[in-house]
């Protein structure tokens, strides 16, 4: 096993996967060793020496290709250090109780594999690039009623403060 440490995401519109790379970099510039990959293009975790992981949000849950990953590879996941990140417009909204049950999204993860740390971020969001027209509807109705901003709300001093505070924990 390398000194190596893997960032994978699972992500629909490409907010998560920005924050992913943002992670890598960060770990990178500290002196580690980072591949940062979509959780489909991970077929093996062996070779990693400790592995962050990290899901945009839709519905409340991790998005079912990262639960998919989580529940796959469980067992090695459990042997090594393991961080955990969530994407999700949730964390704009300026109502605390809304924001605190983001936390507890990462409660199926936590029942699977124990996070030595986690990472909670808000995401993008660009009505234009939702599929369902349904959805595009909620989400412009959710605009206008001040439930939300367009546009990137990611906090990359955040971002990289927590990808900085991992190295400790992932590599010791």
């Amino acid at each position: 096993m390398s000194n190596k440490i893997l960032v994978t995401y699972a992500s629909r519109l490409g907010s998560t996967a920005g924050v992913a790379e943002a992670i890598g970099k960060t770990l990178a510039e500290i002196g580690a060793q980072v591949d940062v990959l979509s959780m489909q293009e991970v077929k093996d975790v062996a070779q990693y020496q400790a592995v962050v992981a990290g899901s945009a949000i839709n519905g409340g849950i991790w998005l079912p290709e990262a639960m998919q990953f989580v529940q796959t590879h469980r067992a090695e996941l459990s042997q090594k250090p393991f961080a955990a990140f969530l994407v999700c417009m949730t964390m704009t909204m300026s109502n605390g109780k809304y924001r605190e049950r983001v936390a507890e999204w990462l409660d199926p993860v936590r029942a699977l594999v124990k996070p030595v740390s986690e990472g909670l971020f808000a995401g993008v969001l660009n009505i234009s690039q939702i599929p369902s027209f349904a959805d595009r509807l909620k989400f412009r109705l959710s605009v206008v009623l001040g439930v939300w901003k367009e546009g990137d709300h990611r906090d990359w001093n955040a971002i990289r403060a927590w990808a900085s505070s991992l190295r400790p924990l992932l590599l010791g």
